[in-house]
């Protein structure tokens, strides 16, 4: 074969039909296990794929839940996020949504639970579930998506579908589909992503003791001693002690100490590494941030195991399974939610989700952050979920129509669970009355998210 071959040539062939479904949610994360639920109803037949050997996506990172709460303390995510809470509680395996200064709400979970229950809630849904499979295409008829292409060891297979909801956070499908995507700010620069890890043997009543008594050399960024006292919290700060071992000539990415309690009584989850340029949308870029990361995290440990009370004889216990991905490609809807809507608390005739999570802006270069405080708490309209000039296609979690600036804010867990509710539940009302889903009566929409338990102002 010749070298410096830029391209090939593939042969176009028939590829086989695997299944033909009424609604097909691709990505089985938070966004993706609330669509399939939701859509799985009226004798539907509802199919999830997931390209990893497990369901729950970022549930299983080891990151609490942030965003139950809204900023005046009143529970504005419910409905079927709320039961998935309800359920893992049930099994000791999350704690209550516990009122955060820093991050308006804490919900912490067990990531293996998490892994659990999401099999659990689709089995009892009655949704079919295939793993290993990658989307690697649309099948199409003029603006109308009529199903993927999926990749596995099996081969390249079909799976049509009447309705498909992409909840694969990075618009894999909306991209494919020939949707409008955006990736980043201005100059295309991205949130950073981090490796959460976890560790054990950590005297977490010491390092309540030090910040709570000693916040001149423990400090917190802006989060009041007595939010230490809980049984579960977060720690953001620590600034003094990231500068002594900094001048000690330990590397830390970050200006602040993350940390999060886990469900054991000695384990930390740890969110402190930093990998600045990563492309999730490319393979190499996010094959050298999970090998940066990775390298990242010997020196955090250091770093906790010498300056952090509590920390002394603890050990590396477990990494996530993956890079925390904070941004990808978004889509552009019907309508692109901004940072102005949120900040100025804005309400929307077609509003199926409330949020409050404030605008959390790791920004692409350096390592630090910026939050920006709604006072309350805003609307997400419909139209955020309906891709501008496709059909049968709804987009749910991040990667839905926000500006960089308001995904900073609406990225969080509980709003994306939240999306992929209110898109399961609109794409099953679309079949049932004979429309699109673009062209849903969002009162009735927002009627049955009422009905069975959502929030909406």
């Amino acid at each position: 074969m010749e070298k410096n071959i830029k391209t090939i040539h593939e042969p176009a062939r028939e590829i086989p039909v695997r299944a033909s479904v009424d609604i097909l949610v691709v990505g089985g994360g938070p966004s993706g296990l609330m669509a399939a639920q939701a859509a799985a109803d009226e004798g539907l037949k509802v199919m999830l794929i997931e390209s990893r050997g497990y369901l729950g996506g970022n549930l299983t990172l080891g990151l609490p839940i942030l965003g139950f709460l809204g900023e005046k303390g009143n529970q504005i995510i419910q409905g079927l996020p709320q039961r998935f809470i309800d359920r893992l509680r049930e099994r000791h395996a999350a704690s209550g949504h516990r009122p955060c200064k820093l991050h308006v709400s804490l919900t912490i979970i067990d990531p293996e639970e998490s892994k659990t229950l999401a099999f659990r809630l689709m089995e009892e849904a009655g949704v079919e579930v295939l793993m290993y499979v990658f989307c690697t295409d649309v099948i199409k008829e003029g603006d109308a998506v009529k199903g993927v292409v999926i990749e596995s060891k099996a081969g390249r297979e079909a799976i049509l579908a009447r309705t498909v909801i992409d909840c694969t956070g990075d618009a894999d499908v909306a991209y494919r589909a020939g949707v409008e995507c955006h990736k980043g700010d201005a100059e295309g620069g991205m949130q950073p992503p981090t490796l959460m890890f976890s560790m054990r043997g950590v005297e977490t009543q010491r390092l309540r003791d030090a910040i709570v008594n000693h916040p001149e050399v423990y400090d917190m960024d802006i989060m009041p001693a007595e939010s230490f006292r809980n049984e579960k919290f977060i720690t953001v700060g620590l600034r003094n002690q990231i500068n002594r071992a900094r001048e000690a000539g330990i590397d830390i990415p970050v200006a602040r100490t993350i940390l999060i309690t886990g469900m054991a009584e000695d384990e930390i989850w740890v969110n402190m590494s930093r990998v600045n340029g990563v492309d999730p949308t490319l393979p190499e870029s996010y094959t050298n941030g999970e090998l940066e990361a990775r390298k990242q995290i010997y020196p955090i440990m250091e770093y906790l195991k010498g300056y952090v009370p509590g920390f002394e004889n603890a050990w590396l216990d477990r990494t996530a399974p993956f890079l925390g991905i904070r941004e990808s490609r978004v889509t552009v809807g019907r309508y692109v939610l901004t940072a102005d809507d949120i900040l100025a608390c804005r309400r929307f005739d077609d509003a199926i989700a409330v949020a409050s999570y404030p605008v959390d802006l790791h920004h692409p270069k350096g390592g630090d952050c910026t939050l920006q405080y709604c006072g309350d708490c805003y609307d997400i309209p419909y139209r955020t979920l309906v891709p501008a000039k496709v059909e049968n296609l709804l987009v749910a979690g991040r990667c839905s129509s926000f500006t960089h600036e308001a995904m900073a804010s609406t990225r969080v867990m509980s709003t994306c669970m939240a999306l992929g509710e209110a898109a399961g539940r609109a794409a099953r009302i679309a079949l049932r009355t004979g429309v699109k889903p673009s062209e849903v009566d969002v009162d009735t929409l927002r009627c049955e998210l009422r009905e069975t338990g959502a929030y909406l102002r």
